[in-house]
């Protein structure tokens, strides 16, 4: 019996948990993301971030310059299931140079997992995403990650979360010991006592799992009476004063469920991964604007295929040399071949190619539904932030930009490869990878422009990698900027600030020091200096 649409459609978001895994460099995030592939059965053995040689790389970071840092610097997106589940997993970049990346990625996301470090807490880009989170109503789920190392009270850590977040923590499990002596969690739910055992080195093997009540006496003999009475004593102190969990309340980003673990070791991985599946929401309605302007409902269900691109991304594979659009569908049924209005350009385009990601690698898509992230080859047609549609009429909200903040020239060592790095930078800028300013003045440089130092050099290494162009960079002595809203020819400018404009024509002001801005800012009452735009 063949299923009608509408019910295919609601019964294949219900699967769908599309979710980006958010963090301070260097917690584990990454490596999460590869254990979730090594638990869902798409890779047998989890690659380590920073491999030692011979040793697996992270397979979420395809980039060349990933894997010789141990960096995201991409934000990649991959699609597999996990036992009833159907994943969308978006593998964010933790450095904070990466963070309008991060922040349009996070746009697709119905879920996030924030990764803490047990020995660092909450840390700064961990702070600043979370309140991304919290702006766009994400629901949160922690994973305090590495507690298989020496690390801060788990008590300490849950009350850190409460205190800097503003949100109330949950502890769904506890931990059973910690550092040299973690060997498990306690379900809260069941009262079970989950030990985990190594089957292989490196925790490139699943954990296995010994799953006791948690006053069977084999649970004293395996701790020790000492051991076992703290464990009782935490666990009764966390009952008298921890917040009680609401599926409810976690949804309306009231509350995030706590889980301890060690990614490393795959100690508490695949109880988490259960949990989240159960916990996690499918997709969801969307905010949109109508032509008139008014604010409308996306329903994922009963709505006709809609999406909007939240990322490009060129040479994904080298043999192909072409440029991927990441899609987010948020509505309806995407089938190979859709004709589709493109709301910007007021055409139609064919979606021919679809491919679902894992990784650098792609596999031909035949259908999709609201939640999957899908790529399309992108032939010039598509930017960040563009609405497609089947039925058109509407524009999602526009995607955050945030000011730059370092600028430099840039120019090819060798003038012969002009023709390359004009089409590096192209594609670069496209991305969103980096920022390019124009003079008023025709006759003046190219400014490049960045949000953080690390996206110069990625840019550099990429020209070299993908276009074989060697450059030199000069930085330029500006240190913040501003889009300016208000007549041009009225404001008035600081002696050594710079008018120049991005590359939808808007103009943007260049200041030495912040303090000057701060002067125009207060020289210019009826002028508008803005740092995002959105």
């Amino acid at each position: 019996m063949t299923l009608p649409d509408s019910q295919m459609i609601s019964e294949a978001c219900q699967k769908r948990r599309t979710f980006a895994i958010i963090s301070h460099p260097d917690a584990g995030k990454t490596t999460l993301t590869e254990k979730l592939l090594l638990y869902s059965g798409m890779i047998h053995t989890a690659g380590m971030v920073r491999g030692r040689k011979g040793r697996k790389a992270a397979a979420s970071d395809w980039m060349a310059m990933e894997q010789e840092r141990g960096i995201s610097i991409t934000a990649s997106a991959m699609q597999f299931t996990y036992k009833d589940a159907i994943i969308n997993v978006l593998d964010t970049p933790g450095h904070e140079d990466f963070s309008e990346d991060t922040y349009r990625t996070l746009t697709a996301a119905d879920c996030a997992i924030m990764v803490i470090d047990a020995a660092k807490g909450v840390e700064r880009q961990t702070r600043k995403l979370f309140e991304v989170c919290r702006l766009r109503k994400i629901p949160v789920l922690t994973f305090i990650n590495k507690m298989d190392m020496p690390g801060r009270d788990p008590l300490d850590l849950m009350q850190e979360v409460e205190n800097v977040l503003q949100i109330h923590s949950c502890a769904l499990n506890w931990p059973i010991g910690t550092g040299k002596d973690f060997c498990g969690v306690v379900d809260m739910a069941s009262e079970e006592c989950l030990f985990f055992t190594k089957t292989s080195p490196g925790g490139s093997q699943k954990a296995a799992i010994t799953r006791l009540p948690l006053h069977d006496p084999e649970v004293k003999n395996r701790l020790g009476e000492e051991p076992f009475q703290t464990l009782l004593q935490e666990l009764e102190l966390l009952g008298l004063a921890g917040n009680p969990f609401s599926q409810e309340k976690f949804l309306a980003g009231e509350v995030t469920p706590v889980f301890f673990a060690s990614a490393l070791t795959n100690f508490g991985v695949e109880p988490f991964f259960d949990a989240f599946i159960h916990l996690a929401p499918s997709p969801h309605k969307r905010l949109a604007h109508n032509d008139k302007g008014e604010d409308i409902e996306i329903d994922p269900v009963n709505t006709p295929f809609s999406a909007y691109v939240f990322k490009l991304q060129a040479n994904m594979d080298k043999r192909h040399r072409d440029s991927m659009a990441f899609l987010c569908i948020c509505s309806g049924k995407f089938e190979r071949d859709l004709v589709v209005k493109h709301h910007r350009l007021g055409r139609e385009v064919r979606l021919s190619r679809p491919h679902g990601m894992v990784a650098g690698e792609r596999t031909t898509l035949d259908v999709a539904y609201a939640g999957d992230i899908i790529g399309v080859i992108n032939p010039g047609v598509f930017a960040i932030g563009d609405t497609i549609s089947l039925t058109g009429g509407f524009n999602f909200k526009p995607l955050p930009q945030f000011q730059p903040e370092i600028f430099a020239r840039v120019q090819p060592k060798d003038v012969g490869k002009r023709k390359s790095f004009d089409k590096g930078v192209l594609q670069l800028t496209d991305e969103g990878a980096i920022q390019l300013l124009y003079p008023y003045d025709l006759g003046g440089d190219l400014i490049f422009a960045a949000v953080g130092q690390l996206q110069f050099e990625v840019m550099q290494y990429r020209l070299k990698d993908e276009y074989g162009v060697d450059t030199l960079l000069s930085p330029l002595p500006y240190q913040c900027s501003a889009w300016l809203i208000g007549d041009l020819q009225t404001f008035k400018k600081t002696t050594t600030a710079l008018i120049v404009q991005d590359r939808l024509n808007r103009p943007i002001v260049l200041f030495g020091e912040q303090w000057e801005k701060q002067y125009a800012i207060k020289q210019n009452p009826e002028h508008q200096l803005v740092d995002i735009l959105s």
